[in-house]
Formats: C-alpha cells, sequence, structure tokens
C-alpha cells in the first residue's frame, strides 16, 4: 500500500501518556539485589557535582585539600538527606536533589568580596567565606520554603501548559551542552571511550542476558566507568601524563583529587561545623536570583522526571509541595555549610531512561548510601573518578532529558504557526542569551552586568546564564500573552487538565500520596 493511500491515524503516532519500555515506574521495584546496585549507579553519578563544585570553590575560598574533602562529605550527606525527604514528603518523584551549579555565580561573588579577600590567613578566609554562604542560603532559602508551603506556585504553576514547558524541560538537558562534550575535548583519550563504550552497552548490547537480567542495559554507566577509569589509571601509573600541562593532568589523572589521604575513616558533618553563619543583604539578595533559577530549573526536572517514571504530570499543588520541601533543602544547604544551594539533578533523571527503571525505591537507595559517606574514606573513595568521564556520561543522559522535554510537543499543535513561533523562539534565545553572558564573562572576566550593586550583578547574571530560565521567561510569557483564550487546544491544556487535581485522575493518588497519613497536614487544592 503507497503512503497515499494510508489512513491519517495509520501515519502517525498517537499521543501516549506514558513512555514506551519503562520496565519499572514510580512505586514498582525490582529486585533488592538489583534495586541496591541501581541505587549504588545513582550515587556514582553524583559523586562528579559533588567533587567538582567543591574542587572550583574552595581553593578559591582558601581552603586547602582537607578543607575540600570536608566540603565534599558534607555535600554528599545533605544530598542525601535532602533526597530522602523530597521521595518521602515532597513530591515523592525518583529525583535526586544534588548541588547546583547555578549557584556558582552568587558564591564567587561573595569569594570576591573585598572584606573577605584581605584576609590573609587561608584557612581563616575559607572559614569566614563559608559562613558568608551559609548565612546568604539561610535566608534566600526563604523564597522557596514560602512560594511552596503558601502554594503560591501551585497558582502560578497553572498558568504554565505543555506548550509552554517544552522549552524549559528540553532546555533543562539540551542546555548543559558545557559539561558535555567541551569537557571530553580537554582528555579525549578516556572521554570518547566512555563515550562509545557507554553507547555501545546501553544501546547496541542492551539485549545481552546474564540469567535472563540486562545486565548491559541496567548498569552501562557503573560498567563504563569501572572499566576507562582502569584505563585512566594505568595511564596515570604508567606515566602517560609525567610532562603533560597542568589541565591535562587535572582532566585525566585518576590520583589528582587529593582526598583520599586527608580525610579521616569516619567524619560526621555537622550544623554550623564552619561557625554561626554571617548574613548581608547584599549577599542574600544576589543569592536569591540563584534560587529563582533552582525553582525553575527543578519545575521542568520534575516534570521530566514524571513523565520518566510512569508517573501521571505532578498536579500543581503536588509541584508546589516539592518546591517547599527543596527550600528546607537549601535550609540545610546553608546549616551544614555545603558551599552551594542546590536542585534536582539532571543527570540522575536521565539515567531513569537509561536504565528503563524509575522506580522511587531505587533512588531512596542511592540515598542511603550517601548518608553512609559519613565513613569519610567510602565517601570520598570514588572521588579519583576523573571528571572527564562523568561528562562523556552527560552527552547520553542530558541528552535524553532533553528529549524528554521535545516529546511534550505531541500534545500541542505543532501545524499552528504561533505555536512554531513560541517554542523555536524559545529555544533558540534560551540557548543564545546564556552563550552570550558566558562568552562576555570569559572574554573580560566580569559578568555582563559590573555596577556597583553586587546583588543586582547576581541578579542579571545568574538569571540570564541558565537556559531554562531563560526559555521558562520567554515561553511562558509569550504563551500567555498571544491570543491564549483561542488556543486551548493548541497549547495542549485538554490533555494537561485532567491531572490538575486528584479527582479527575485516580492514578494521582497512587503516585502521589504521602505516607504515614500526612495529607491532613498537606491539604489537596
Amino acid at each position: 500500500m503507497e503512503m497515499t493511500d494510508m489512513k491519517p491515524e495509520e501515519m502517525s503516532h498517537p499521543p501516549m501518556d506514558h513512555l514506551l519500555g519503562m520496565e519499572y515506574c514510580i512505586d514498582s521495584n525490582p529486585s533488592w539485589g538489583g534495586a541496591v546496585l541501581l541505587g549504588f549507579q545513582h550515587f556514582i553519578l553524583c559523586m562528579g557535582t559533588a567533587v567538582m563544585i567543591p574542587t572550583l570553590l574552595v581553593p578559591l575560598m582558601g581552603g586547602n585539600a582537607h578543607d575540600k574533602a570536608k566540603v565534599v562529605l558534607t555535600m554528599l550527606l545533605v544530598t542525601g538527606i535532602n533526597t530522602m525527604l523530597q521521595t518521602l514528603f515532597g513530591t515523592r518523584l525518583p529525583t535526586v536533589i544534588s548541588g547546583s551549579y547555578a549557584f556558582l555565580i552568587p558564591v564567587i561573588s561573595i569569594i570576591s568580596d573585598p572584606s573577605l579577600i584581605q584576609i590573609a590567613d587561608g584557612h581563616t578566609r575559607f572559614k569566614m567565606t563559608m559562613r558568608a554562604i551559609q548565612g546568604a542560603l539561610i535566608i534566600s532559602s526563604c523564597i522557596q520554603i514560602i512560594l511552596g508551603y503558601s502554594q503560591l506556585w501551585e497558582v502560578c504553576s497553572r498558568f504554565f501548559s505543555p506548550l509552554g514547558m517544552v522549552p524549559v524541560i528540553a532546555l533543562a538537558g539540551l542546555g548543559l551542552f558545557e559539561r558535555g562534550f567541551p569537557v571530553i575535548g580537554t582528555c579525549v583519550e578516556i572521554g570518547l571511550p566512555m563515550l562509545v563504550l557507554f553507547v555501545a552497552l546501553s544501546q547496541y548490547l542492551k539485549h545481552v542476558q546474564v540469567c535472563h537480567f540486562p545486565i548491559l542495559e541496567r548498569f552501562s554507566v557503573l560498567i563504563s566507568i569501572a572499566l576507562v577509569w582502569l584505563y585512566a589509571h594505568i595511564l596515570t601509573v604508567s606515566g602517560a601524563y609525567k610532562h603533560s600541562s597542568q589541565v591535562t593532568q587535572l582532566n585525566c589523572r585518576t590520583d589528582r583529587a587529593n582526598l583520599i589521604t586527608t580525610m579521616p575513616w569516619f567524619d560526621v558533618p555537622y550544623p554550623l561545623q564552619w561557625g554561626p553563619p554571617t548574613f548581608s543583604a547584599d549577599h542574600s539578595f544576589g543569592m536569591m536570583a540563584a534560587v529563582v533559577v533552582s525553582l525553575v530549573e527543578s519545575t521542568g526536572a520534575f516534570k521530566a522526571a514524571a513523565r520518566l517514571a510512569s508517573a501521571t504530570p505532578p498536579p500543581p499543588f503536588v509541584l508546589s509541595r516539592g518546591i517547599g520541601w527543596q527550600g528546607i533543602g537549601l535550609l540545610l544547604d546553608g546549616l551544614f555549610g555545603t558551599a552551594s544551594g542546590s536542585t534536582v539533578s539532571v543527570e540522575n533523571v536521565g539515567l531513569l531512561e537509561s536504565t528503563r527503571i524509575g522506580s522511587r525505591r531505587v533512588i531512596q537507595i542511592s540515598a542511603g548510601f550517601m548518608i553512609f559517606s559519613i565513613l569519610g574514606k567510602f565517601g570520598v573513595l570514588f572521588a579519583s573518578i576523573p571528571f572527564t568521564l562523568f561528562a562523556a556520561g552527560y552527552c547520553v543522559l542530558f541528552g535524553y532529558v532533553g528529549a524528554v522535554g521535545l516529546s511534550f510537543m505531541q500534545f500541542i499543535n505543532m501545524n499552528s504557526m504561533l505555536s512554531l513561533f513560541i517554542i523555536g523562539m524559545s529555544l533558540f534565545l534560551g540557548i543564545s542569551i546564556p552563550e552570550y553572558f558566558f562568552r562576555f564573562t570569559m572574554g573580560n572576566h566580569h559578568g555582563l552586568s559590573h555596577t556597583r550593586a553586587g546583588w543586582f550583578n547576581d541578579l542579571i547574571n545568574a538569571i540570564f546564564s541558565s537556559p531554562p530560565t531563560v526559555g521558562f521567561i520567554i515561553s511562558v510569557v509569550l504563551d500567555n500573552t498571544l491570543d491564549v483564550s483561542n488556543r486551548a487546544k493548541d497549547r495542549g491544556m485538554p490533555w494537561w487538565a485532567r491531572f490538575r487535581t486528584f479527582r479527575w485522575d485516580s492514578r494521582n493518588e497512587e503516585f502521589y500520596n504521602l505516607p504515614f497519613m500526612l495529607n491532613r497536614f498537606f491539604p489537596r487544592s
């Protein structure tokens, strides 16, 4: 039969609430043995962010190797606590709440404060800077706490349509391209083998089974990192990088972390371990910009995680509840002193699709591994993995999340010129504007906004350096101001409306009900 003779419904794929091929959904679980290994794989993936952020910030703060190890351990512990709280009482989606690069701009602004720079002793400057960061995080966390628990974010989210969310979710993954192949390029000899091996195991060899278990597909990240790390270690001990540049050695060697020797066997981070926080209005206002960016990025990541976990799109008040708990997480970041705020880990969301397992239990087990990192040597043992290996995995995992965002276009009328305009403009400017800010900063050694008001500089530079946030501003504004009354179906609202309350879809009860009869404290609207 020729294509011209086919009926329209035979020439297309109808929209589907769930993705095909997911083995386990949010509340179905693999065997305990498999769940533990999968949770450990999520834990390993978190090590990239948990090590990289302190590696970037602690030396700038004047800290030494021991201080960096302590911050890594603190970040792992707080990530575990925040992840457990989010999966139990927040959105209940299988999401890891880890450190966020969105906070680098205001944190570096605090580090550069003249009153801190002039402190001569490095360790004293580190502690004073950490206290200033803690105070800013504690104050700014109120934004998400208030928006979440007052249900203001629920009200705001009622203006979100599938059309408006496509650029936000897509850019949550695709907008992180700088952490992909540009990092691989710093050490191609281990980054490229990692990328090729990961794709081969997860896609070409995914049907290979051991005892009827698709081991290569389920643990492709773990196996790839283990094999390529061994290869990188052989290169390191054989002296392959002995005369290489410092940049090459930093990205290729397996002995540059310098964390295992400086970390005690047992160390429990505790609140206010660096001393009492110090508070500054200038620092706090600057940090609030990063909190807003974290809010937008997490909103997109929550919606991507729901789709990958075969759950219904989170109703507005569930989303608001999750943002409230994320605000609590930011408060814990400030109390413990992680040197950065937190957000939903995009790479771990992508791993849900790579393994085809969206189980909540797996993520809770990974949180257990993070909390178990109070055994200091265990927590930093895996810090010897070069960040280049994580970047190779990001090329696939961030791409997954970006593609999930694009999959929401099936619920939109893509034959509408207005829909094409909104999505096209949001995606393009969502990448183009942050790239402009990035290039300007690299060329001039300061952000595009460079006034005497530091908080204003942080506000502008942080918000417009985030692709999801720029895409969110453009798409939501255009979507809610251009011919709204006549475009409900084009925007995908009839499909989305079914999931806005618990009453309209019984599956919402199954996925988002709180445990221990706690729903009475969080009334459903």
